[in-house]
């Protein structure tokens, strides 16, 4: 997880079905009743606004570890809401920006604010922090300084990086292990989901409203599958793929996020007489894996390495606002052998401090355990140096990122079959060169959610499209919230909306794109 933001999705079968699987090691009641959740209390709301969201209001609430023992260990979940103000009510807003391991608590005000002011008031906005996460008790924290600079290189090129970074995987795991053993069964999102059911009896609902992006979308799509007469409205932006969770949609991420660097190194052509890197993009693109294999020897300013090279340039695969920074370190470093701008880079996008380190910690701890992985580590060989034959941005960078699941000390779940007739109209946004969760991820949801409607972002590569600026997809957002209307269009998509324009170079005016964008993709983070 990056110092500013949660971790997104990372990617193993779907297992066919109408129905879920529960904790192998869990009790044969919560097999039984997966979809029972313990009475909760009321919470108690007081006032944490800040000066960019003032109305903000913060409560606590307790849950069970375990849902099937309701009267056993409870933990704490971290709650926020801006509340209604108009005499329509039409309920709780639960909002979720990714990860697993993002905050939902500032989430909330982000949300309230960027709807229109007479929509967003007919709602109370609810974040929360999901469990193990921020503010909630226990938090998870397995490993601080787990990202320290400068670590292994990503690749491994010989025996001995590998068996570092092996080393680094097997660690992470031995340290959850150690540290949660009492609590990593129950950190998944089928948990979260019943947690999710928690909050709306003690809003006192009889249905919510829901709004995810990123995993927050498969959050959403879950929660829909096994409480599906208690979702009112259900809005689903950047959707995770389900036939693909977890391991199958990592190796996907990885030649989306290589058409997307190149496509940065494309944009660099454009402006070469800002940037004088050349016109020719696959000469730019060599000129960036020379400046990775100079890192690889000597680290800028005893930080950025090869490995951090590629933490700081993979958020660009998420946004593009980021793109004018990135190009104007690359360029100080070829043209200029100034590393400074590549070091305050890599401090800004890709360093991860201690809210990471507890985002990470969930992220792992999550789809560790939600499915199922190969404990094989020549399958893991194998299937990586396929695709980094392909696609080599980021392909080891992401393996070694979610390698703790060949070690993991949990059994796994089986993933939820997200299939469902049973909703009132849901509405999805997908951009089609989206990296972090492919443009399939849409289109299959689309068809598995019976009545829903997809909105597709035509162009677009950012991950996240709505409520940072494109007043097209906003349009329909905005209806549906309204009164529940949704586009049909009868085939692949609903409705075509345009991509927002590339950002300029920073020496333009309009230099990166505008700054709801750019709060949007700091809260929604950068990792897969």
């Amino acid at each position: 997880m990056r110092k500013r933001a949660a971790v997104l999705c990372g990617a193993a079968v779907v297992v066919a079905g109408t129905f879920t699987a529960v904790p192998a090691d869990a009790s044969a009641s919560q097999t039984t009743h997966p979809t029972q959740t313990a009475p909760a209390a009321k919470p108690t709301w007081k006032k944490c606004g800040t000066t960019d969201h003032p109305t903000l209001q913060c409560a606590s609430l307790k849950v069970p570890l375990d849902h099937a023992n309701p009267r056993g260990r409870q933990i704490t979940l971290a709650l926020s809401r801006v509340p209604h103000t108009a005499k329509k009510y039409q309920g709780p807003l639960l909002v979720n920006p990714g990860g697993p391991g993002g905050s939902g608590l500032t989430f909330a005000g982000f949300i309230a604010s960027g709807l229109p002011k007479a929509v967003a008031a007919q709602y109370d906005v609810i974040g929360f922090d999901p469990r193990g996460v921020g503010a909630s008790k226990p938090a998870l924290d397995c490993e601080p300084g787990h990202f320290k600079p400068v670590r292994p290189d990503s690749v491994p090129s010989t025996p001995a990086i590998e068996r570092a970074n092996l080393k680094r995987a097997r660690s992470f795991a031995a340290a959850c292990g150690r540290k949660y053993a009492s609590v990593l069964p129950y950190i998944d999102t089928i948990s979260a989901v019943q947690d999710m059911d928690s909050i709306r009896q003690a809003l006192g609902a009889r249905r919510i409203n829901y709004f995810g992006y990123s995993y927050g979308t498969y959050l959403g799509a879950v929660y829909a599958k096994l409480f599906p007469h208690q979702v009112r409205r259900l809005v689903l932006d950047s959707i995770v793929d389900p036939t693909g969770v977890w391991y199958d949609d990592n190796l996907t991420q990885d030649h989306a996020f290589n058409d997307r660097h190149r496509a940065l190194m494309a944009w660099i052509a454009k402006y070469a007489s800002t940037y004088k890197l050349g016109t020719d993009p696959e000469k730019i693109e060599a000129r960036w894996y020379a400046m990775r294999a100079a890192l690889a020897k000597k680290p800028a300013g005893g930080k950025v390495g090869a490995s951090e090279l590629e933490d700081t340039f993979i958020p660009g695969g998420y946004y593009n606002g980021y793109w004018p920074y990135l190009a104007e370190a690359f360029a100080a470093y070829v043209n200029d052998k100034n590393a400074d701008p590549l070091v305050e880079a890599y401090e800004h996008f890709g360093a991860v401090d201690a809210s990471g380190d507890n985002g990470y910690s969930v992220y792992t701890s999550v789809q560790c355990r939600d499915a199922s992985w190969p404990r094989d580590w020549r399958q893991w060989q194998k299937d990586n140096w396929d695709v980094y034959e392909k696609a080599p941005f980021m392909t080891w960078n992401n393996a070694w990122y979610n390698a703790p699941c060949v070690f993991w000390p949990t059994r796994s779940l089986s993933p939820v079959n997200i299939a469902n007739g049973n909703l009132a109209p849901a509405l999805l946004f997908q951009a089609t060169n989206d990296a972090a969760t492919p443009y399939q991820g849409g289109v299959t949801v689309h068809r598995l959610l019976a009545d829903s409607s997809l909105v597709v972002e035509q162009g677009g590569g950012n991950h996240g499209i709505t409520l940072s600026g494109n007043k097209c997809l906003d349009k329909y957002l905005t209806a549906y919230l309204t009164d529940g209307r949704v586009p049909r269009g009868g085939g692949e998509a609903d409705a075509v909306c345009k991509a927002l324009p590339d950002p300029k170079p920073l020496a333009s005016k309009a230099a990166s794109a505008s700054s709801r964008g750019a709060t949007l993709h700091g809260l929604l983070g950068t990792r897969g």
